[in-house]
């Protein structure tokens, strides 16, 4: 038996001697949340409580919220796992991550607190043709949201399936389907006021698990980077070229510019992911909204400079050969960590690994529960609501729709989420941000600065950018013929690249220009007025 598998094999055992430890700190923290749940599910009264918690939170509140929303288990578990496989290559996730910020400050956040009510499908729906507008709008949010939650449920799989033992692949789908459970549950009951607790805390524990690990690495390096580093380079098997750019997007044309796809796609598509644009109509007022994306800039941006610590210590302390054992995509590396620092056959060891991977799993929970909310919200709400009842349904049946639209948005992701569970849940996330800036950036960008931008324009570019996005992946190394795709023994990977940024983006913003200005529909100069003083000045914002 190699080293490698050893040390896995350890880790399971481990896990499994330490069982009764684990299994009590999973359910306190699934108790502690249902408990908010229902809390809150009681304070639920309306629409507005159901969807945007009401208005009531604080930027603080919101910001650290929205941390919790964004940190997600791509960030804890995927980059932790590409850093310490790919070193510097692997770090450009955490670059890409905070910049995208950038953008949902400067150009989104306050302009759609203040034009919209609840969904993306409100800003576009002020100015242009309510059905058609709508009904894209949420085909588009619920196609994105179910991306991402694809990389939440895989990440939960490996997470689980490590700490308990499980090896087969029933039991990995049984762990998938038990977290889909608790996610309608979370949304069903509590809504955004539930949900937004619980991603308060999780953010909380997440920033403290982060600490405590980065501080343990650093303690054993004596606080000296530089030793880090080099322990890393040296104990990755690539050397110096660990530290640099290219072990992972340089080794030919092709990696090249698969990493200028992914550098797109994950600085444009934050501004469009439903699950976080949906957080800024939580707050009373625009300022509140601006405020709350400065307090998730500062929290996102101190987690993402430790995963240094948490990538590179794995890198530093654990072999590569028995990282890919354990998931051929890096996904444990971070809890492997935590076991190799508290020492692999001491208890310590056990509460350590137990501990950080109970944060893992909180950030599974809570970030699955805000993208369901996102997606039933915009098909009970745009579709339900103003296309299939044409405006005429009642607070009470929009809210009916949308818990039933939470148990089937729950049931595919499980489905989806089962084939998913091998494939590193950074590199899915990337796919969500691609489909999010191919769909819905574009028609937002338009629909709060153009003029002329029209409702064919709205269709062309959301659907345009949607089909090419999700087609492109159908077709490429994600899906299959590569030994870590979702199908590895079938090839119809015609397309070369594994995320179509690239492509897909400029491809919706063409199409957003091109429907426009091949249509014949005359926009509404007066509605446009009003939405832009509206956009600028918050004056008749809900």
């Amino acid at each position: 038996m190699s080293p490698a598998i050893t040390h896995v094999t350890l880790a399971a055992n481990e896990a499994s001697e330490h069982r009764a430890l684990i299994i009590t700190l999973f359910a306190l923290f699934v108790v502690a949340t249902l408990g908010i749940t229902v809390w809150a599910g009681r304070q639920t009264k309306d629409a507005a409580d159901f969807y945007a918690g009401g208005r009531q939170f604080s930027a603080f509140q919101n910001g650290l919220a929205v941390s919790g929303d964004y940190m997600s288990a791509a960030s804890f578990l995927g980059i932790a796992g590409a850093i310490a496989l790919f070193g510097y290559d692997g770090f450009l996730y955490s670059i890409g991550f905070l910049v995208a910020w950038l953008v949902a400050l400067l150009l989104v956040a306050e302009p759609l607190r203040n034009s919209g009510r609840y969904t993306m499908g409100d800003v576009l729906a002020y100015r242009m043709r309510q059905r058609p507008v709508r009904t894209a709008a949420g085909t588009s949010t619920i196609v994105v949201s179910i991306f991402y939650l694809l990389a939440q449920m895989a990440g939960a799989g490996v997470l689980v399936s490590l700490l308990l033992g499980i090896t087969s692949d029933a039991g990995k789908i049984l762990i998938v389907a038990l977290v889909g459970v608790l996610m309608i549950v979370y949304v069903s009951i509590g809504g955004m006021k539930g949900t937004t607790w619980v991603q308060m805390i999780k953010a909380v524990l997440l920033i403290g698990g982060t600490i405590l690990i980065t501080f343990l690495v650093l303690l054993k390096f004596n606080f000296n980077i530089s030793d880090l580093l080099g322990k890393a380079a040296e104990n990755s098997g690539a050397g110096a070229a660990f530290l640099e750019p290219g072990l992972q997007y340089g080794a030919n044309g092709t990696t090249k510019l698969d990493f200028i796809s992914l550098g797109i796609a994950l600085v444009l598509g934050t501004a469009g992911l439903p699950h976080i644009l949906i957080r800024f109509y939580t707050v009373p007022n625009a300022k509140a909204a601006r405020k709350s994306v400065n307090w998730a800039i500062g929290i996102i941006g101190g987690f993402y400079l430790m995963t240094i610590a948490l990538g590179f210590g794995a890198a530093a302390l654990i072999s590569r050969t028995e990282i890919i054992e354990s998931n051929p995509s890096g996904n444990t590396a971070a809890p492997l960590l935590a076991l190799h620092l508290g020492g692999i056959d001491s208890t310590w060891g056990a509460i350590l690994l137990a501990t950080i991977s109970a944060v893992a799993f909180a950030t599974i929970l809570a970030v699955v529960a805000g993208l369901t909310l996102a997606s039933s919200s915009s098909f009970a709400h745009d579709i339900y609501a103003n296309v299939i009842r044409k405006g005429k349904a009642t607070e009470k049946e929009e809210m009916r729709a949308a818990r039933w639209a939470t148990v089937l948005i729950g049931v595919v992701s499980i489905a989806l989420g089962a084939l998913a569970r091998d494939l590193n849940v950074a590199g899915l996330v990337a796919l969500a941000f691609a489909v999010a800036a191919s769909a819905n950036l574009p028609t937002i960008l338009y629909s709060l600065f153009w003029k002329r931008f029209t409702t064919q324009g709205a269709l062309w570019s959301i659907y345009g950018g949607l089909i090419v996005a999700v087609g492109l992946v159908l077709f490429s190394p994600v899906v299959s013929g590569d030994p870590t795709a979702m199908f590895p023994d079938v090839d119809f990977s015609w397309f070369p690249l594994k995320n179509p940024g690239l492509i897909s983006i400029p491809f919706g913003f063409l199409m957003g220009w091109l429907g426009t200005v091949l249509s014949k529909e005359e926009p509404d100069a007066k509605k446009y007025a009003e939405l832009e003083v509206r956009s600028l000045t918050g004056a008749g914002a809900h």
